[in-house]
Protein backbone atom coordinates (compact mmCIF):
# COMPACT_ATOMS: atom_id res chain seq x y z
CA UNK A 1 0.00 0.00 0.00
CA UNK A 2 2.82 2.39 0.78
CA UNK A 3 4.33 1.95 -2.64
CA UNK A 4 1.02 2.61 -4.34
CA UNK A 5 0.55 5.77 -2.34
CA UNK A 6 4.00 6.98 -3.19
CA UNK A 7 3.40 6.34 -6.89
CA UNK A 8 0.15 8.29 -6.80
CA UNK A 9 1.84 11.19 -5.06
CA UNK A 10 4.60 11.24 -7.65
CA UNK A 11 2.04 11.23 -10.46
CA UNK A 12 0.17 14.13 -8.87
CA UNK A 13 3.33 16.20 -8.54
CA UNK A 14 4.22 15.52 -12.19
CA UNK A 15 0.79 16.68 -13.35
CA UNK A 16 1.10 19.88 -11.26
CA UNK A 17 4.50 20.63 -12.79
CA UNK A 18 3.08 20.10 -16.30
CA UNK A 19 0.17 22.47 -15.58
CA UNK A 20 2.57 25.15 -14.31
CA UNK A 21 4.74 24.77 -17.38
CA UNK A 22 1.77 25.21 -19.70
CA UNK A 23 0.60 28.35 -17.80
CA UNK A 24 4.01 29.96 -18.05
CA UNK A 25 4.19 29.26 -21.78
CA UNK A 26 0.62 30.54 -22.48
CA UNK A 27 0.88 33.92 -20.64
CA UNK A 28 2.34 36.54 -23.01
CA UNK A 29 5.43 38.30 -21.81
CA UNK A 30 5.21 42.12 -21.49
CA UNK A 31 6.53 43.85 -24.56
CA UNK A 32 9.37 46.19 -23.97
CA UNK A 33 9.17 49.61 -25.65
CA UNK A 34 12.15 50.25 -27.87
CA UNK A 35 14.67 52.75 -26.69
CA UNK A 36 14.03 55.09 -29.64
CA UNK A 37 10.33 55.53 -28.79
CA UNK A 38 11.07 56.28 -25.15
CA UNK A 39 13.70 58.80 -26.15
CA UNK A 40 11.26 60.59 -28.52
CA UNK A 41 8.58 60.63 -25.81
CA UNK A 42 10.97 62.09 -23.27
CA UNK A 43 12.18 64.70 -25.74
CA UNK A 44 8.62 65.75 -26.58
CA UNK A 45 7.79 66.13 -22.89
CA UNK A 46 10.85 68.16 -22.07
CA UNK A 47 10.94 70.32 -25.24
CA UNK A 48 9.69 73.89 -24.60
CA UNK A 49 6.65 75.18 -26.46
CA UNK A 50 7.58 77.67 -29.18
CA UNK A 51 5.72 81.02 -29.02
CA UNK A 52 5.48 83.17 -32.11
CA UNK A 53 7.02 86.62 -31.74
CA UNK A 54 4.26 88.30 -33.80
CA UNK A 55 1.28 89.45 -31.70
CA UNK A 56 -2.09 87.95 -32.50
CA UNK A 57 -4.06 90.21 -34.79
CA UNK A 58 -7.65 90.82 -33.79
CA UNK A 59 -10.51 90.55 -36.24
CA UNK A 60 -11.18 93.88 -38.00
CA UNK A 61 -14.10 95.72 -36.44
CA UNK A 62 -16.97 97.08 -38.45
CA UNK A 63 -16.33 100.56 -39.80
CA UNK A 64 -18.53 103.45 -38.90
CA UNK A 65 -19.20 105.52 -35.82
CA UNK A 66 -20.27 103.91 -32.62
CA UNK A 67 -23.70 104.72 -31.22
CA UNK A 68 -22.16 106.26 -28.11
CA UNK A 69 -20.01 108.66 -30.21
CA UNK A 70 -22.97 110.02 -32.16
CA UNK A 71 -24.52 113.23 -30.85
CA UNK A 72 -27.93 112.89 -29.27
CA UNK A 73 -31.04 114.21 -30.93
CA UNK A 74 -29.83 113.45 -34.51
CA UNK A 75 -30.53 110.58 -36.88
CA UNK A 76 -28.04 108.92 -39.18
CA UNK A 77 -28.28 106.96 -42.43
CA UNK A 78 -26.98 103.41 -42.90
CA UNK A 79 -23.70 104.85 -44.20
CA UNK A 80 -23.23 106.86 -41.01
CA UNK A 81 -23.97 110.27 -42.51
CA UNK A 82 -26.30 112.62 -40.72
CA UNK A 83 -29.81 112.99 -42.06
CA UNK A 84 -31.12 116.42 -42.88
CA UNK A 85 -34.29 116.39 -40.87
CA UNK A 86 -36.37 119.50 -40.40
CA UNK A 87 -38.16 119.95 -37.11
CA UNK A 88 -41.36 120.80 -39.02
CA UNK A 89 -42.73 123.97 -40.64
CA UNK A 90 -40.96 127.15 -39.59
CA UNK A 91 -43.14 129.08 -37.16
CA UNK A 92 -43.61 132.85 -37.41
CA UNK A 93 -43.34 134.27 -33.89
CA UNK A 94 -44.01 137.92 -33.15
CA UNK A 95 -44.04 139.72 -29.80
CA UNK A 96 -46.63 142.49 -29.92
CA UNK A 97 -46.26 144.02 -26.47
CA UNK A 98 -44.46 143.45 -23.17
CA UNK A 99 -45.74 145.29 -20.09
CA UNK A 100 -44.69 145.47 -16.48
CA UNK A 101 -47.52 144.70 -14.10
CA UNK A 102 -47.68 145.22 -10.36
CA UNK A 103 -49.65 143.22 -7.84
CA UNK A 104 -50.26 145.06 -4.58
CA UNK A 105 -50.46 142.75 -1.57
CA UNK A 106 -50.48 143.20 2.18
CA UNK A 107 -46.73 142.60 2.34
CA UNK A 108 -45.91 145.00 -0.50
CA UNK A 109 -45.80 145.18 -4.29
CA UNK A 110 -44.90 142.19 -6.50
CA UNK A 111 -43.53 143.06 -9.93
CA UNK A 112 -43.94 140.76 -12.96
CA UNK A 113 -44.20 141.01 -16.76
CA UNK A 114 -46.92 140.16 -19.29
CA UNK A 115 -46.18 139.26 -22.93
CA UNK A 116 -48.64 139.27 -25.85
CA UNK A 117 -47.38 136.93 -28.60
CA UNK A 118 -48.78 135.84 -31.98
CA UNK A 119 -47.59 132.56 -33.57
CA UNK A 120 -48.42 131.14 -37.02
CA UNK A 121 -47.11 128.70 -39.59
CA UNK A 122 -47.45 131.13 -42.54
CA UNK A 123 -49.98 128.89 -44.29
CA UNK A 124 -53.40 128.94 -42.64
CA UNK A 125 -52.88 128.47 -38.89
CA UNK A 126 -52.46 131.22 -36.30
CA UNK A 127 -52.75 131.57 -32.53
CA UNK A 128 -52.11 134.08 -29.76
CA UNK A 129 -51.45 134.09 -26.02
CA UNK A 130 -51.10 136.55 -23.14
CA UNK A 131 -48.86 135.06 -20.44
CA UNK A 132 -47.25 136.41 -17.29
CA UNK A 133 -44.00 135.57 -15.49
CA UNK A 134 -41.44 137.08 -13.16
CA UNK A 135 -38.98 137.67 -16.05
CA UNK A 136 -39.45 138.94 -19.60
CA UNK A 137 -37.80 135.99 -21.33
CA UNK A 138 -39.82 133.49 -19.30
CA UNK A 139 -43.07 135.31 -20.09
CA UNK A 140 -42.34 135.33 -23.84
CA UNK A 141 -41.35 131.66 -23.88
CA UNK A 142 -44.46 130.71 -21.92
CA UNK A 143 -46.71 132.73 -24.25
CA UNK A 144 -45.23 131.11 -27.36
CA UNK A 145 -45.76 127.60 -26.02
CA UNK A 146 -49.39 128.36 -25.15
CA UNK A 147 -50.03 130.02 -28.54
CA UNK A 148 -48.68 126.99 -30.43
CA UNK A 149 -51.13 124.73 -28.58
CA UNK A 150 -54.14 127.00 -29.26
CA UNK A 151 -53.90 127.64 -33.01
CA UNK A 152 -56.94 127.99 -35.27
CA UNK A 153 -57.29 127.20 -38.98
CA UNK A 154 -58.13 130.16 -41.24
CA UNK A 155 -59.90 129.38 -44.56
CA UNK A 156 -58.15 131.24 -47.39
CA UNK A 157 -58.81 131.86 -51.05
CA UNK A 158 -55.42 132.25 -52.62
CA UNK A 159 -53.56 134.93 -50.69
CA UNK A 160 -56.59 136.60 -49.12
CA UNK A 161 -59.60 135.72 -46.96
CA UNK A 162 -62.78 134.23 -48.35
CA UNK A 163 -65.24 137.02 -47.48
CA UNK A 164 -65.72 140.21 -45.45
CA UNK A 165 -66.14 139.91 -41.68
CA UNK A 166 -66.11 142.10 -38.57
CA UNK A 167 -64.34 140.79 -35.45
CA UNK A 168 -65.50 141.89 -32.02
CA UNK A 169 -63.92 141.78 -28.58
CA UNK A 170 -64.90 144.00 -25.69
CA UNK A 171 -64.72 147.60 -26.99
CA UNK A 172 -62.75 146.82 -30.17
CA UNK A 173 -64.11 146.25 -33.67
CA UNK A 174 -61.90 145.10 -36.56
CA UNK A 175 -63.12 145.10 -40.17
CA UNK A 176 -61.46 142.46 -42.37
CA UNK A 177 -62.05 142.71 -46.12
CA UNK A 178 -60.55 140.59 -48.94
CA UNK A 179 -58.33 142.31 -51.50
CA UNK A 180 -56.93 141.55 -54.94
CA UNK A 181 -53.37 140.44 -55.63
CA UNK A 182 -50.80 143.19 -55.23
CA UNK A 183 -52.72 145.12 -52.58
CA UNK A 184 -50.64 143.94 -49.65
CA UNK A 185 -51.55 143.97 -45.97
CA UNK A 186 -53.22 147.26 -45.12
CA UNK A 187 -53.33 146.96 -41.34
CA UNK A 188 -51.93 148.27 -38.07
CA UNK A 189 -49.28 146.49 -35.97
CA UNK A 190 -51.37 143.92 -34.04
CA UNK A 191 -53.61 143.08 -37.03
CA UNK A 192 -50.61 142.86 -39.35
CA UNK A 193 -48.91 140.39 -37.01
CA UNK A 194 -51.97 138.13 -37.04
CA UNK A 195 -52.28 138.33 -40.85
CA UNK A 196 -48.60 137.52 -41.39
CA UNK A 197 -48.82 134.55 -39.05
CA UNK A 198 -51.87 133.19 -40.90
CA UNK A 199 -50.23 133.62 -44.32
CA UNK A 200 -52.53 136.40 -45.56
CA UNK A 201 -50.71 138.64 -48.07
CA UNK A 202 -53.57 140.76 -49.46
CA UNK A 203 -56.21 142.23 -47.12
CA UNK A 204 -57.89 145.51 -46.15
CA UNK A 205 -58.52 146.15 -42.44
CA UNK A 206 -59.85 148.95 -40.24
CA UNK A 207 -59.90 149.18 -36.42
CA UNK A 208 -62.89 150.93 -34.85
CA UNK A 209 -63.44 152.23 -31.33
CA UNK A 210 -60.77 150.85 -28.94
CA UNK A 211 -57.16 150.43 -30.09
CA UNK A 212 -56.00 148.33 -27.14
CA UNK A 213 -53.53 145.78 -28.63
CA UNK A 214 -54.90 142.90 -26.57
CA UNK A 215 -58.51 143.55 -27.62
CA UNK A 216 -57.49 144.19 -31.23
CA UNK A 217 -55.66 140.86 -31.47
CA UNK A 218 -58.57 139.02 -29.85
CA UNK A 219 -61.05 140.70 -32.21
CA UNK A 220 -58.94 139.81 -35.27
CA UNK A 221 -58.64 136.17 -34.20
CA UNK A 222 -62.39 136.06 -33.48
CA UNK A 223 -63.19 137.42 -36.96
CA UNK A 224 -60.83 135.01 -38.73
CA UNK A 225 -62.31 132.11 -36.78
CA UNK A 226 -65.81 132.92 -38.13
CA UNK A 227 -64.74 132.79 -41.77
CA UNK A 228 -66.43 130.19 -43.95
CA UNK A 229 -65.01 128.24 -46.85
CA UNK A 230 -66.24 128.96 -50.37
CA UNK A 231 -67.21 126.03 -52.57
CA UNK A 232 -65.58 126.22 -56.00
CA UNK A 233 -67.43 124.65 -58.95
CA UNK A 234 -65.35 122.50 -61.23
CA UNK A 235 -66.18 122.90 -64.93
CA UNK A 236 -66.68 119.61 -66.72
Amino acid sequence: MNKENEEQLNENEETKEEVKATETTDTPEPQETPAEETAVAEASDEAPVEVSAEPATEAPKAEGKKRSERPKGKKFNKNGSEEDKADGPEMIEKVISVKRITKVTKGGKKLSFSALVVVGDGKNKVGYSLSKAAEVATAIRKAMNVAKRNMITVPLRGTTITHEVIGRCSGSRVLLKPASDGTGVIASGPVRAVCDGAGIHNILTKCHRSNNPINVVKATIEGLGRLKTVAVKVEE
